[in-house]
């Protein structure tokens, strides 16, 4: 079958390669290069256990605090406010504690096989050392300060989580950098990260091309229809390309063409910042969480990245770099020895859905077409477990994972 998989960030191409493996042939259709948007610069976890969902139980009571606060973790642009209350509001539905478990296992069930989806992947492109299983800490000030986050941790315990308690010695036996901050962690073994997620992702491309896929420079701009199934996609500007079947991969430009395949999927972007800095004075070799000041920092090739906001303003907004300066400050106060002189900032559009669990699932008005968008903050957890499933349901074979909760349908019966 020639598979036309719109979209060519991480879960785009993770789909491809695994369609390839079944034998299909993948065409591409993207206006970018691979990991030239949100799979460029996100924050390189690899992480089973990023299992919990953005909005938690009580979170209702910081959101207004949040949103008086332009640099703070979440806000949203005072006249974008209208357009995103709907989805805002369903967002703190999906925050009760009963939503909350459901969820996280869901997510679970779909992130806990990171390695073993990604592993063939990057051993048939010769990359497994973008690859590495180091572990995560998730870091705080103190045990009693701990207890605030304790209920999401035990959740993540119950759902299969390894979770070992560090002592203040201990951590800082195990990151130097931390001392003096951070007296109290957990460390999380299973998890990993990638020293570059935009060449993890290039990586994979390159080898989906070796292994014959093409590729169209353009926008998806709709299907053209036959009978119940899609038949071709059309671009922007003329010309479509003829195809067997459709994988929608399109991140956070999804929506639109969604739409035309089944009901309204309420997908917004989390315009997430990032900075990294180019600093020889940290040694970390752990991905770090620390939890109180709500940011992730990352040690890669090209410096620290530090990632761990969110802002609501839709596609087409520049950029507020204030808020990478603000992750930028609070980086300072970590680590401060911090070298500072020389800094990227950068800002992408992670598509999110209010309840933080993608859409997996066959596009309900066409027989031949699929859905795999919606990864918010995991897209790079979650990108080859997605990409094993989406290749299952071309194929007609059972799922590996249970993935009803990530129907394209679910906020049509919420509704």
């Amino acid at each position: 079958m020639r598979i036309a998989v719109i979209g060519n960030g991480i879960v785009g191409t993770c789909c491809g390669a695994w369609l390839q493996r079944d034998g299909h042939e993948v065409v591409f259709i993207d206006p970018l290069g691979p990991a030239e948007a949100a799979s460029f610069g996100n924050a390189g976890s690899l992480s089973p256990s990023a299992c919990l969902p953005v909005g938690m139980p009580g979170m209702w009571k910081k959101v207004p605090g949040w949103l008086l606060d332009r640099l703070g973790p979440l806000t949203v642009r005072w006249w974008y406010a209208p357009f995103v209350a709907p989805w805002l509001w369903r967002f703190l539905r999906a925050s009760s504690p009963a939503e909350v478990v459901r969820i996280a296992t869901a997510m679970r069930g779909l992130l806990a096989p990171i390695f073993e989806c990604y592993e063939p992947l990057l051993q048939r492109a010769g990359a497994t050392g973008l690859m590495r299983r180091s572990g995560c800490l998730y870091v705080y000030s103190s045990r009693q300060a701990a207890k605030q986050w304790a209920w999401g941790m035990e959740l993540r315990r119950r759902l299969g989580v390894e979770l070992r308690e560090v002592g203040e010695e201990e951590l800082a036996a195990l990151e130097p950098d931390l001392k003096g901050r951070f007296r109290f962690g957990l460390l999380a073994p299973e998890n990993g990260s990638t020293p570059d997620p935009g060449a993890l992702t290039r990586a994979i491309f390159a080898q989906c091309e070796k292994d014959g896929a093409t590729t169209v420079r353009a926008r998806a701009g709709g299907f053209r229809l036959r009978g119940g199934s899609v038949a071709a996609v059309t671009l922007e500007g003329g010309g479509e390309m003829a195809c067997d079947g459709v994988v929608l991969a399109g991140g956070a430009w999804s929506a639109r063409l969604a739409r035309q395949l089944g009901p309204a999927i309420p997908l917004e972007t989390q315009r997430g910042y990032h900075v990294t800095v180019e600093s020889s004075t940290l040694g970390l070799t752990h991905t770090v969480m620390a939890v109180e000041h709500n940011i992730m920092a990352n040690p890669m090739r090209m410096g620290l990245r530090l990632a761990g906001t969110v802002e609501f303003a839709g596609l087409s907004a520049a950029p507020d770099m204030r808020r990478a300066d603000a992750l930028l400050a609070r980086g300072r106060e970590i680590f401060p020895h911090l070298d500072t002189s020389r800094v990227t900032r950068w800002m992408g559009h992670r598509p999110c859905l209010p309840d933080s669990m993608p859409v997996i699932g066959r596009a309900p008005r066409a027989d031949n077409a699929w859905f795999a968008f919606g990864h918010g903050h995991v897209g790079m957890c979650g990108a080859a477990s997605t990409g094993r499933e989406v290749a299952n349901l071309v194929a007609g074979r059972a799922p590996q994972i249970d993935l009803s909760p990530f129907s394209p349908t679910r906020f049509r019966r919420a509704a």
